[in-house]
C-alpha cells in the first residue's frame, strides 16, 4: 500500500483477526511513510467515550495529522456510534478515520453510513474452504519472495490445521529456515509431530501412480518416526475414497458422496482427479493389498517397513497398469 492509497475514511471489514490486524497495520504504515510524525489513536470500544472521540477527531491547533482507528466498531455504544456517524459527514481534513467492523448485522448502520460517505473498503473475510487456505499459504510465501509446491502447501495445511495465525507462523518459519522452493520434505521436517499428515502424503503419491515420490515420502515418514499403522491407515483411506469417487451411485448428492468416501466435500475434486487412471480391477487389487499389509503390520509379518514399501509399489503399479 502506497502513501497515496491512504484514504481519509477506510472501513476494514471481516472477522479474521490476523487479516484485520495486518490491514490496519498496513494503513498505519502507509500513513507514517507519508508523514513520520502522524499521531496514531488506536482505540477499542471500551476506550471510546464521547470526550475521547472529540479529542481524537477535533482539528489540531498545530496542524498535526492524525489517524484514528476504531476497533470492533460494531460493538460501539449506540450514542457513540451516532456521534461517529455524524463525524463521517463533516470530519476535519487532517484526520484519517479507520473503522474496523466484523461485517455482520450488529452495528451495520454505522458501516452502511461509512460506505455511503465514500469510505475505501478493505475486506478481511475468513478463509472457510481448503482452496482458500491453500491460496493464503501460497500468498504468505509470495510475500516472503518464495514459492511453495502445491502438494507441499496441502501437506502444510494438513499438518498445521485451519487456524490462520498458526498457518502464518508455520509459513514464516519455513521461509526463514529453508532455501529454494518449499517441497513436502521441508514441510515434513518441521511438522513431524503430525504423523497422519506424512502418511496422507505417502498415500496421495501412491494412488496417483507417482512411485519414486511415494517411496521417497514413505522412507522419510518412517525415518522421522511415523507409525507404520498410521501410514497404512492413510493408504486404506485413500483407496476407499477412490473407490467411491470412481463409481459414484447415480444421483447421489455431493454431501452424501463425501460422507461415504469419509472425506470433507472439498476433497471430492481431488479424489476424482486421482481416480482417472484407475480401473475397477486395479482398485480391487489395491484394496486387497492394504488389507494384507494391515495384517502384516499388526503381527503377521516381521518387517513393517518392507510390507509398506511393497504396498506402495503394488498400489502405484495397479494405478499405472490401466488394463487392471
Amino acid at each position: 500500500m502506497s502513501p497515496s492509497a491512504v484514504a481519509p475514511l477506510t472501513v476494514v471489514v471481516g472477522d479474521e483477526e490476523l487479516l484485520v490486524d495486518r490491514a490496519v497495520a498496513e494503513i498505519v504504515a502507509a500513513a507514517r511513510a507519508d508523514d513520520p510524525d502522524i499521531d496514531v489513536h488506536d482505540l477499542l470500544p471500551a476506550q471510546v467515550t464521547s470526550a475521547r472521540l472529540v479529542e481524537a477527531t477535533s482539528p489540531s491547533l498545530f496542524g498535526e495529522r492524525r489517524i484514528v482507528v476504531l476497533r470492533s466498531a460494531h460493538d460501539l455504544l449506540k450514542d457513540i456510534a451516532t456521534e461517529v456517524t455524524g463525524y463521517l459527514k463533516d470530519g476535519p481534513e487532517d484526520v484519517m478515520l479507520v473503522l474496523v467492523h466484523a461485517g455482520g448485522a450488529k452495528g451495520k448502520a454505522l458501516l452502511d453510513a461509512a460506505v455511503k460517505a465514500g469510505a475505501a473498503r478493505v475486506s478481511c473475510a475468513k478463509p472457510t474452504k481448503a482452496p482458500e487456505r491453500i491460496q493464503f499459504i501460497k500468498g504468505e510465501f509470495s510475500r516472503a519472495g518464495r514459492q511453495i509446491a502445491p502438494d507441499a502447501a496441502q501437506a502444510l495445511l494438513d499438518a498445521v490445521g485451519n487456524d490462520l495465525r498458526e498457518i502464518a507462523a508455520a509459513c514464516t518459519q519455513l521461509a526463514a529456515d529453508t532455501d529454494g522452493r518449499i517441497d513436502t520434505a521441508a514441510v515434513a521436517r518441521y511438522h513431524t509431530g503430525k504423523a497422519e499428515a506424512t502418511g496422507f502424503t505417502v498415500a496421495d503419491r501412491a494412488v496417483e501412480g507417482r512411485l519414486p515420490e511415494a517411496l521417497e515420502q514413505l522412507r522419510w515418514s518412517l525415518s522421522v518416526g511415523t507409525a507404520p499403522v498410521l501410514i497404512n491407515s492413510a493408504l486404506a483411506a485413500a483407496v476407499r475414497g477412490l473407490a467411491v469417487a470412481a463409481q459414484p451411485p447415480r444421483g447421489m448428492p455431493e454431501a452424501e458422496l463425501a460422507k461415504r468416501a469419509k472425506v470433507p466435500p472439498w476433497k471430492l475434486r481431488t479424489l476424482r482427479q486421482q481416480a482417472r487412471g484407475w480401473t475397477p480391477q486395479g482398485l480391487a487389487h489395491a484394496m486387497q493389498v492394504v488389507a494384507e499389509t494391515d495384517a502384516l503390520i499388526k503381527g503377521a509379518g516381521r518387517d513393517p517397513a518392507y510390507a509398506l514399501e511393497r504396498a506402495v509399489i503394488e498400489i502405484a503399479t495397479a494405478r499405472n497398469a490401466r488394463g487392471g
